[in-house]
């Protein structure tokens, strides 16, 4: 099968899409399959699969590490003619993915669509009034979710928003997986040494994004009360965004600011020894679709302390390997404290993140159910099969 993904987002910008992108295509490849990349072309950018296409693009005022597809280019069309895809793939109902569909109709191809993200959440981005924006950015999904061949769901909280909207296409809900051979426990203290990180200190993890969605500030301030209880005490943020000065001077204020270590962004790969470093994961986003880290930290066998919406609570099982708390510092840092002081616990809760991720998010379910929506997919827009006389 030849698949052309559509995304707004992919390397070396990070973030759960790019990630979700990448870890697709390296399944599909794996699996036989030929996987094409459509994405914008962003600065410093090295392809070195020969696969990825890039469109040109022009940076993004309210995100400058961000890089927005001019979604029209005379060769790039040409060599889509050519590949002859079997299925197209967006990622976005913005900028590619309304040319995906076009291509798609063109060609007459189905076209699948991930729902990765909830886009009114993103409105602050928009330089014009939040409230229109939003409106606007959940009409324009719905639309797009409603005209496409078959859609794809993170979670089945993001599935049942879309069906309430009135799309009735059908819909998968595919997490994305993880490379559980990758993403698994190890040693604790080999992880720590390059960090810089003590083998008797209760390490705290962030790993995301440093934008204002992710609500990284409410992080710090649990902190606060977190070193203030429990000594020997660090909290490691990795990750970049546009509130990274803002939290790092937040951070110095605090009494216990030397014990916060921003350790920028990191290749997805490397991830894996920060994870591995970790005594707790901690996670205070209220725009998830699926918190995809939240998995990556069950893999390597850490507990989650994150607040109670959605997506998390389908990733987090409260009691069980993590804890769902409300979405204030007090709480989180309460939360975080019970299990800090409780490390019998917090092995349990770690082997039971484990097997939760064993059992649900291994990267070939994903592209097990993938494959399976794309068949379906195809077999839908196959013209019937006429009947021999006589027969």
């Amino acid at each position: 099968m030849k698949v052309a993904l559509f995304t707004n987002n992919y390397l070396p910008f990070r973030g759960g899409v790019t990630t979700s992108v990448e870890t697709l295509r390296q399944g599909l490849d794996v699996r036989g399959h030929e996987a094409w990349v459509f994405a914008p072309r962003f600065p410093d950018a090295v392809d070195t699969h020969p696969r990825v296409v890039r469109y040109p693009s022009l940076p993004a005022a309210t995100y400058p590490e961000f890089s927005l597809a001019v979604p029209w280019s005379r060769p790039v069309s040409a060599r889509i003619r050519a590949e002859r895809f079997d299925v197209f793939h967006a990622h976005h109902p913005f900028l590619l993915g309304p040319l995906a569909r076009r291509l798609a109709r063109r060609e007459r191809r189905p076209l699948v669509f991930t729902y990765h993200t909830r886009y009114d959440k993103y409105a602050h981005y928009v330089p014009l009034p939040r409230r229109l924006v939003a409106a606007a950015a959940v009409g324009i999904s719905t639309r797009f979710a409603a005209r496409a061949d078959a859609v794809i769901a993170p979670s089945a909280l993001i599935r049942d928003e879309l069906v309430a909207r009135g799309v009735r296409t059908p819909i998968a809900v595919v997490p994305t997986g993880v490379d559980l051979a990758r993403f698994a426990p190890g040693d604790k203290a080999a992880a720590r040494t390059p960090l810089g990180l003590a083998a008797d200190e209760r390490v705290l993890l962030y790993v995301g994004r440093l934008d204002r969605e992710k609500s990284v500030g409410r992080v710090l301030s649990a902190f606060e009360r977190i070193a203030g209880t429990v000594p020997r005490t660090r909290l490691v943020l990795a990750g970049h965004g546009t509130e990274a000065e803002a939290l790092r001077r937040q951070a110095s204020a605090l009494p216990m600011g030397d014990r916060v270590l921003f350790l920028g962004v990191r290749p997805h790969a490397e991830l894996v020894e920060c994870y591995r470093a970790a005594d707790l994961f901690v996670f205070a986003s209220e725009t998830e679709t699926q918190g995809l880290v939240l998995a990556e930290a069950a893999a390597c066998g850490v507990p989650a302390i994150t607040v109670s919406g959605p997506g998390c609570d389908e990733v987090v099982r409260d009691g069980e390997t993590g804890v769902l708390t409300k979405p204030d510092s007090a709480s989180l840092a309460e939360a975080a404290i019970g299990l800090l002081v409780d490390p019998e616990r917090r092995a349990r809760m770690g082997a039971r993140a484990r097997a939760v991720a064993e059992r649900e998010f291994d990267v070939r379910l994903q592209i097990d159910r993938t494959l399976a929506l794309y068949t379906e997919a195809i077999a839908r827009l196959a013209p019937p099969r006429v009947r021999a006389s006589g027969s």
